[in-house]
């Protein structure tokens, strides 16, 4: 029966990278915590794993990375790359300060109210105006708890809640979506779907 090798007593391949070789190593200490005989022979496998490396970048036969060979074309091509942060930089000011990104939770409040502001226009659609200005309050509220600027809120749930109409005034245009009163339950959904999106993703 073959001895173990210390690539086999890492868990690592012969090509593996340096640092695969030594996050094998770091893994297995921690799992053998407590028994020493077991990581004194990880620990001679993983110096037995770097003298061979050593031997063998010596006798010119180990490939050594391109990043190691080559770091100022490998910093050149980084820096050819914009990053995330440099492309936000590059959008206008005013629009990455009033887009706002909110949690899970706040989606969910949020979403929970104009949803149900829609079921009661579907259930009562002679009384929109009074879903409508629900809707507003509504979108009042969500952006002044973002921000505490209660006027700034009002105006921008005021314009939210005109280009909801203007979109739904649109719509009713249509003649699939034509009703006898405005709004109708397809254009107040997509007036609440307007007002709702800026509850949510501005403050």
């Amino acid at each position: 029966m073959s001895e173990t090798t210390p690539y086999e007593k890492l868990g690592i391949n012969e090509d593996a990278s340096f640092e695969e070789v030594r996050d094998a190593r770091d893994r297995l200490m921690n799992t053998l915590k407590g028994d020493e005989q077991q990581q004194e022979a990880i620990e001679a496998a993983y110096d037995a794993v770097l003298m061979d490396r050593l031997r063998a970048r010596q006798a010119g036969t180990l490939k050594v990375p391109d990043r190691i060979r080559f770091p100022e074309k490998v910093a050149t091509e980084t820096l050819s790359k914009p990053t995330v942060a440099q492309t936000t930089a590059s959008a206008p000011n005013w629009l990455v300060n009033s887009l706002d990104t909110p949690n899970n939770q706040e989606i969910l409040t949020c979403s929970g109210v104009f949803a149900g502001l829609g079921i009661l226009s579907i259930w009562r659609p002679d009384v929109a105006p009074t879903w409508l200005a629900l809707a507003w309050m509504a979108s009042i509220f969500f952006l002044t708890r973002k921000e505490r600027k209660f006027w700034r809120s009002v105006t921008i749930s005021f314009i939210a809640i005109c280009v909801a109409t203007l979109l739904g005034l649109l719509i009713e245009q249509m003649p699939a979506f034509m009703s006898e009163t405005f709004p109708g339950p397809i254009a107040m959904a997509f007036m609440l779907v307007v007002i709702w999106l800026v509850s949510c993703f501005v403050r």
